[in-house]
């Protein structure tokens, strides 16, 4: 089997992709599905959190796989008044709720309860099947701050 062990900088070339939900992207070990159908084991030091745009190396350092974050159900805040997003942070932190915060949107877990709460403070709730990378402090690992649009 195939065991992921690095995260790396430079890549040489990209041999394969793997697509990754978050809950899935926070965990240190895990077997994992590549793009070419081949399993793959992941082995990376604890604490870790991959974001969308990551490359991983092999531990002969051969192969070059870049992660891919999976769409998943998400609720997703916009708003323009920076006061109203920021409370929707506050009361979403307080309840230890995994955000990704945008300029102007916040984005959850999709969660009716959740999505009702911010609703009674007058904010606009939808839901998406997007990307969700939260802030790396919701899982006190590694933080990992660039972004990658894809």
């Amino acid at each position: 089997m195939l065991y992921l062990t690095t995260r790396i900088d430079v890549p040489a070339r990209i041999t394969a992709t793997v697509t990754l939900p978050i809950d899935v992207r926070v965990k240190s070990r895990a077997r994992v599905t590549l793009s070419d159908g081949r399993e793959a084991g992941l082995m990376l030091p604890r604490g870790l959190l991959l974001r969308g745009g990551d490359v991983l190396s092999s531990d002969d350092g051969l192969e070059r796989v870049e992660v891919i974050a999976a769409d998943e159900p998400v609720s997703v805040v916009r708003c323009d008044d920076p006061f109203l997003l920021a409370r929707a942070c506050y009361h979403l932190g307080n309840r230890h709720v995994p955000l990704q915060i945008l300029p102007g949107e916040l984005r959850y877990h999709h969660d009716h309860v959740l999505d009702d709460m911010l609703r009674q403070f007058a904010l606009d709730v939808t839901f998406a099947q997007v990307p969700f990378e939260p802030e790396a402090g919701a899982y006190s690992g590694e933080a990992h701050a660039h972004s990658h649009a894809h």
